[in-house]
């Protein structure tokens, strides 16, 4: 077991709160060295916490804001935008899965226009125009 150091050694000066510390030139009064033009340095931010206050309420006061115009944006930009699932009616979503799945293939067009019932002869139809 270690034995206790005696409290003039200079282990126990080297440690907080350890022996006095101080040299012979060092006079130190309420944890301030003599020497020190002001010995509320550290404390002097307080002089100055109202007008910290203030900035610190004007950023969030700002971040708030812009946060408020993005949203803004965001709900502009839905209305805007054409989003099937939302704009459309029920029914028009299984029609486009009906169209989507229809395709047209040039492979058996010789094939139908043998087959069709159609008269190849015939004038072109133009709507509105009696023949």
């Amino acid at each position: 077991m270690p034995e206790p150091a005696d409290i003039n050694s200079p282990e126990v000066a080297k440690t907080p709160g350890g022996g006095n510390g101080q040299g012979k030139d060092e006079n130190v009064v309420n944890g301030h060295k003599e020497g020190d033009t002001n010995p509320f340095a550290e404390y002097m931010w307080m002089e100055n916490e109202e007008e910290y206050n203030r900035q610190v309420e004007e950023e969030l006061l700002e971040q708030e804001f812009l946060e408020r115009c993005f949203q803004e944006m965001l709900e502009e930009e839905d209305q805007d935008w054409f989003i099937p699932a939302r704009d459309l009616p029920p029914g028009v979503g299984q029609i486009q899965q009906q169209l989507s799945g229809l395709s047209v293939s040039d492979g058996n067009a010789e094939d139908i226009a043998r087959k069709s019932s159609l008269n190849p002869e015939a004038k072109e139809f133009v709507p509105g125009v009696k023949y």
